[in-house]
């Protein structure tokens, strides 16, 4: 069977891809497809190898032959584990616990900005801008300067579209290439200051780390800064987008949740598992390896499909239903390993706090556009708007 690039990608199959899920992973786990050149897993048990088998799995896409970013996602140990060691030390239980008054406080000034109005763009008006903000004061920049992050953050997600060749590949890497230099400007800026002038941030503990000895490059602070703002707020914009999406879809759950709200840790757990936020990674192969059956070379661009794997009707029962109460459920939505996500913690303490206080202000919600638009990066699963309609709150 062969997957169709056009297909795969079209805007009615990203906002629903889990029928085609379905029936791919039903009819072989493994397809190659010929198009882009990659090897797409989708089941859990091969995904999960994929992210965690690094003898045969790279992280740096150079190993298919391909290039990526500087960032820490992409390399391999030793000095990924390195790297990671370093900048862990930001996001430590302590650390985000902390920071629970100030996202609680956003929240409810980002709502009561439209209580009142029946109508919000619930990505655009809050469910971005809450975790932008978040992440921007982490690394010690002003939040009024968000709106600028949000679109470096647009930019460099849109490398997804590099997968194949052709003019939406050229655009994508020439305006990656555009705010990578406008950013590299920028974040060398603050270095200084931070070597002039430490400041109680991650910037400051980024310029004063050393790892075997040495100081950071301004190139390994860039691409922390770059990763940050990427992943401090795609994950968790998306996943509050897509709570509101799953509660539409299914309001008995909504029913389910406001009578029972201590169901919210499961209910962010399931909308994690049920509309995975992050649909596919990168890995590449080091050798030919053995899965279902077939041979993927060496040196191939292979996709761990973690939106499918999600949906395995051999880990999951009854995969296609949401079900705020399940139980157990041992999602991949973070990853898996090594590369577990750094900031999972953060994403669900935005959501535990995020979530109830939208839910309570949007009395009687109902999505008010049926073909919302999908998030402009290729892996991701998300709304880029999401107009809903809802009682105001009383005066």
């Amino acid at each position: 069977m062969i997957v169709r690039t056009m297909d795969f990608f079209s805007p009615e199959i990203r906002r629903n891809p889990f029928p085609l899920y379905d029936r791919l992973r039903a009819a072989a786990p493994l397809l190659h497809e010929p198009n882009f050149d990659a090897w797409m897993i989708f089941d859990y048990a091969g995904a999960k190898q994929a992210l965690t088998d690094h003898d045969r799995f790279s992280s740096s896409m150079f190993a298919a032959g391909r290039r990526n970013p500087d960032w820490m996602i992409f390399l391999d140990p030793p000095r990924q584990s390195k790297l990671r060691g370093l900048i862990s030390r930001a996001f430590t239980p302590k650390a985000i616990a902390e920071l629970a008054p100030r996202i609680r406080e956003l929240s409810r000034e980002l709502l009561d900005k439209v209580s009142d109005r029946g109508e919000m763009d619930v990505a655009g008006e809050f469910a971005t801008p809450l975790p932008m903000i978040v992440i921007s004061e982490m690394i010690g920049v002003p939040s009024e300067e968000w709106p600028r992050f949000r679109h470096w953050s647009d930019v460099i997600l849109k490398l997804s579209h590099t997968i194949s060749a052709g003019s939406a590949a050229a655009a994508a890497s020439a305006d990656y290439f555009s705010v990578h230099t406008e950013m590299s400007a920028y974040v060398t800026a603050l270095v200084e200051e931070r070597r002039a002038q430490p400041k109680d941030d991650l910037l400051t503990r980024l310029v004063q780390a050393e790892v075997d000895g040495e100081r950071l490059t301004g190139q390994e602070i860039l691409g922390f800064v770059e990763l940050l703002i990427v992943a401090g707020q795609e994950t968790t914009s998306n996943l509050i987008a897509n709570a509101i999406l799953c509660f539409a879809a299914n309001p008995d759950q909504l029913e389910r949740l406001t009578a029972s709200p201590e169901l919210m840790p499961k209910a962010i757990e399931e909308v994690l598992r049920f509309r995975s936020p992050v649909q596919w990674v990168f890995r590449a192969t080091k050798c030919d390896v053995e899965m279902h059956g077939q041979t993927i070379p060496a040196g191939k661009l292979v996709l761990p499909i973690i939106g499918s794997a999600n949906r395995d009707p051999l880990i999951f029962t009854e995969p296609n239903r949401f079900d705020i109460g399940r139980e157990p459920n041992p999602h991949i939505a973070f990853g898996h390993g090594i590369h577990f996500c750094l900031g999972a913690p953060l994403a669900r303490l935005e959501a535990s706090i995020a979530l109830p206080d939208l839910l309570a202000r949007l009395r009687r919600f109902e999505v008010a556009e049926e073909s919302w638009e999908p998030r402009s990066a290729l892996h991701v699963l998300g709304p880029t708007r999401l107009p809903v309609r809802f009682a105001p709150r009383p005066s």
